[in-house]
């Protein structure tokens, strides 16, 4: 055998002795960026990485990043599997109810067929694989798991709090509060079809029922609990999925959640009495940064499926401390353009410059309402743009608030910069991380669904220079402090990461 024969020979000896994780999160934007960063995390700690994408997405992100884009590394691979929608299907919030119906199905068939190809390919160098790392609405993965005999723990992208209120929908039911009757106010989400109320229900009051039985929970009403229980029909596919979700994830080896010991310590006393093993890791965000630092092998690896602007880091460079308010409604929301043209003309109309993220699917008719007096009006003052790098932006000094949709990823990364937050929410569990942003945590206020352009100026103006948006960001501080002990060695969420790295390895030296 010759010396490169060798080389060649260790180092596939050396390769195939990694453990070796396949990560595989919900196709929706707001699921994969924090599967994606702990799957980097896991890499930089001598995990090989197979990343799951649906086959729709992996071409969104060929189309918006280049050819070369998904190349990956030797030890950090992207594979796909079809979801199941036609290929002229946007996937968008209206999508999701068909996403959730085939992708069980189309999904499971392809994922063991990509089990079965990843075991053939050991002989090639490739790890076998010795965990699966699913996200917890991609349940059906763990049928997978259990028949090839590899140990899964499942990653929950909500917060705490969302997750607590999903734990008990069964019992919701149960309780006779689901489904909701006819004459109750459902209020029919844009995304669903099977509701069947009249539009009467939206006005008694029914939604403002105290619900104060929920463990690790004060007293919340109907409609701070997720939005899936919001229908009349018992054989909601959405509200059915979720609760199948959760009681599959009890099954797994683990439970990975987002989130800090130090933010949600009641609701996590509650989750833990109900997992095997329960690892707080986040935010993942500034655990990523605390770990692989500037690293370029980690650091090289995106996951957006939009095509960031960066200019808008140059614009901000030219504005004064605390002076912009950043608004950005998330990946999936839309909305009509009236609500549209509501808040349009309540940012303008504040004076305050802002920095404001209208991705080419938030409303049907945007052209119509982003009008040339509306841009003649915030010249100079306001910014437009189809997707930013959000996390640079929350961090730029010039950011004085953000107004969001609370969904968890934006709320977290605004509890990393000590940015207070208005919430606008929307849809699932962003009704709870409102709640709790405003009343539990103090960085937060509430702008009325039924948005109109005078209150959308005047709580702008109340967050950058009132005396509660004072509080408010003096709050947002404090939790930004405690982030960044609970990210550092010996802090709650590094030590949570050590035991969860600990593990992995440990399962998979159980499995060979």
């Amino acid at each position: 055998m010759s010396i490169s024969d060798l080389e060649v020979r260790t180092q596939m000896e050396s390769a195939s002795s990694k453990p070796h994780a396949i990560c595989i999160p919900l196709p929706a934007q707001g699921h994969i960026n924090p599967m994606f960063k702990l799957a980097k995390l896991l890499h930089l700690k001598g995990f090989h990485i197979t990343f799951v994408h649906t086959e729709f997405n992996q071409r969104r992100l060929l189309t918006s990043r280049g050819p070369d884009f998904l190349k990956g590394l030797p030890d950090f691979t992207f594979e796909t599997i079809p979801d199941g929608l036609p290929s002229t299907n946007p996937r968008g919030i209206l999508d999701l109810l068909s996403l959730c119906q085939k992708l069980p199905v189309h999904g499971l068939s392809s994922f063991r067929k990509l089990i079965t190809k990843l075991i053939n390919s050991s002989s090639s160098g490739v790890p076998p694989v010795s965990c699966i790392v699913s996200d917890g609405v991609m349940s059906f993965t763990m049928e997978a798991a259990k028949e090839f005999g590899i140990p899964e723990i499942v990653l929950f992208t909500p917060s705490a709090c969302g997750l607590l209120g999903y734990l008990h929908f069964q019992e919701l039911k149960d309780r006779g509060y689901f489904p909701l009757k006819v004459n109750a106010p459902s209020v029919p989400d844009l995304f669903r079809c099977e509701i069947n109320a009249d539009e009467s229900c939206l006005t008694n009051g029914y939604l403002d029922t105290i619900i104060d039985w929920i463990p690790g929970m004060g007293a919340v009403r109907l409609k701070d609990l997720p939005t899936f229980i919001r229908t009349t029909n018992p054989d909601d596919t959405m509200f059915n999925y979720n609760v199948q979700s959760v009681n599959n994830s009890m099954k797994a080896k683990g439970l990975i959640l987002n989130t800090f010991d130090e933010l949600e310590q009641e609701a996590l006393d509650v989750i833990k009495t109900k997992f095997q093993k329960l690892y707080t890791i986040g935010p993942l965000s500034k655990l990523h940064q605390q770990l692989c630092g500037t690293k370029t092998t980690e650091t090289s690896l995106q996951s957006n499926l939009w095509k960031e602007d960066t200019e808008c880091l140059e614009w901000l460079d030219k504005k004064e401390a605390k002076s912009v308010v950043y608004v950005n409604y998330g990946s999936l929301i839309i909305m009509t353009p009236q609500q549209l043209s509501e808040f349009a003309w309540g940012l303008a109309n504040s004076k305050y410059s802002f920095l404001w993220v209208i991705r080419p699917d938030l409303v049907n008719g945007g052209d119509e309402v982003i009008t040339f007096e509306f841009k003649e009006e915030i010249m100079g003052r306001g910014m437009l743009v189809g997707w930013c790098p959000q996390e640079k932006v929350l961090a730029h000094t010039s950011i004085g608030g953000f107004l969001t949709h609370c969904g968890w990823n934006s709320t977290l990364e605004s509890i990393c910069e000590g940015v207070a937050v208005i919430c606008w929410p929307f849809f699932a569990e962003q009704q709870m991380n409102c709640l709790y942003s405003c009343n539990e945590w103090g960085i937060g206020m509430e702008i009325d669904s039924d948005v109109r352009k005078q209150s959308v100026e005047e709580i702008v103006r109340e967050l950058m220079d009132g005396d509660k948006g004072k509080l408010m960001r003096k709050r947002a501080l404090m939790w930004k402090e405690k982030v960044e002990i609970a990210v550092k060695p010996g802090g709650s969420s590094y030590a949570s990461f050590e035991n969860l790295v600990e593990q992995l390895k440990q399962e998979r030296a159980n499995s060979f």
